[in-house]
């Protein structure tokens, strides 16, 4: 790095200093720092033009990272924050990452609020070409017994929701889970199944069915909330007459919490508990598992995959902070629990906690996006470092 940006470097981030909440025009994110290197005189978008009604946000990044699944990866990511007429803030992310392990993924994925919040519409569709390890069922594994396994998988996630009360939201929807070319191996055999009970870890397996979705949500950014309330209940019935392999109903709760303690965005207490259930025989790649949830980011201090079970429970809490008095830099400290349940008695009987701290770099100012980087360390000796674009929850 040149002496003239090493400078440019500490200029930026002189003010370190932490008062309270200060205008757009103080702050600085990655553009102003592109912007400042670069030499660019004209000047940038007022505040007007921040996230009030009518306005939108665009923010394309290539983002090198690392998980512990993946190894070294390299993302292009596409955001567009939005904000309709009297309504909270909709999110739209495009996403397309090829990973060190030779995996692909496309991802898309929306939270979107229509005129009024009258409304809401959510989107999570994916394709994957995804070597990964399993650990088996239950929270006896090891992270020495991993099974190698590779598979395609489609996801099709939509939902459609109408505003009954302020904030409330009912709606209906589809999902489509399809899982091919699957194939495990043992010790570098290739073997059809792990154990007599679990499916789907070789050929194909399908989960296809019909969604009913009650919605709350009090937050004004879902990219990175600062206060509010949000919690999704959505229930599944999967059916062989949709394609799936079997009838299996599944319900799924994810709850948040956010408290602003200083009375500005400096200081924020997150609170997360993601919770899955089923019923029946369920397809070994669709029951609940670490890591798996819409934006893969249960279970920070373990891999993706580590814990598998018919029925997952999740608590997680983390403690958000500025560094610096532009808002440039954050920092967390978060703590999670989880556990599933086991196969032979069907009870949560074993419950593994992990805990970390991350570094917040603001990617844009007004949508209030940050590159996310984590490090977690978990109970049963893992240690993982983790990226991520926007808040983990």
């Amino acid at each position: 790095m040149s002496i003239r940006v090493s400078i440019i470097f500490i200029l930026f981030f002189a003010p370190t200093i932490l008062p309270a909440q200060i205008p757009y025009s103080q702050q600085r994110d990655a553009i102003d720092l592109l912007r400042k290197i670069l030499h660019f005189k004209k000047p940038r978008k007022s505040d007007s033009t921040s996230l009030k009604e009518g306005g939108r946000v665009v923010t394309i990044l290539p983002t090198p990272g690392y998980a512990p699944q993946s190894n070294f990866f390299l993302q292009l990511i596409a955001n567009a924050a939005i904000r309709n007429t009297n309504a909270n803030v909709s999110v739209l992310n495009l996403v397309a990452t090829y990973t060190q392990n030779k995996q692909s993924i496309l991802q898309y994925t929306t939270s979107y609020f229509s005129k009024n919040n009258k409304y809401y519409f959510s989107t999570d569709w994916r394709f994957m070409d995804y070597p990964q390890p399993t650990y088996g069922l239950g929270m006896y594994t090891s992270l020495d017994n991993a099974i190698d396994m590779n598979f395609r998988y489609l996801k099709l996630y939509q939902t459609l929701m109408r505003s009954v009360s302020k904030n409330l939201y009912v709606g209906i929807g589809y999902q489509y889970d399809y899982h091919w070319k699957t194939q495990s191996f043992m010790n570098g055999d290739e073997i059809d199944r792990i154990s007599d009970y679990t499916l789907g870890v070789s050929g194909k397996s399908v989960s296809s069915g019909p969604t009913l979705a009650l919605l709350y949500d009090s937050r004004t950014n879902s990219l990175s909330a600062t206060q509010g309330l949000y919690t999704n209940m959505v229930f599944k019935q999967s059916l062989k007459s949709l394609g799936s392999n079997t009838n299996y109903p599944s319900l799924l709760i994810d709850a948040r919490k956010y408290f602003n303690l200083s009375g500005n965005t400096n200081h924020i207490l997150a609170l997360w508990s993601y919770n899955f259930f089923t019923r029946g025989t369920v397809p070994y790649l669709d029951m609940p598992s670490t890591g798996w949830d819409t934006n893969v980011n249960t279970g920070r201090g373990f891999i993706q995959g580590r814990f598998r079970g018919k029925n997952l429970m999740y608590f997680e809490t983390e403690y958000r902070f500025a560094i610096t008095r532009n808002q440039f830099l954050g920092g967390v400290l978060f703590s999670n629990l989880q556990t599933v349940s086991e196969i032979t008695t069907k009870k949560f009987e074993k419950v593994i906690p992990a805990v970390g701290a991350g570094l917040r770099i603001r990617v844009n100012k007004f949508s209030r996006a940050n590159l996310a980087i984590d490090y977690g360390i978990g109970g049963d000796g893992s240690r993982n470092i983790y990226f991520n674009f926007g808040e983990v929850f």
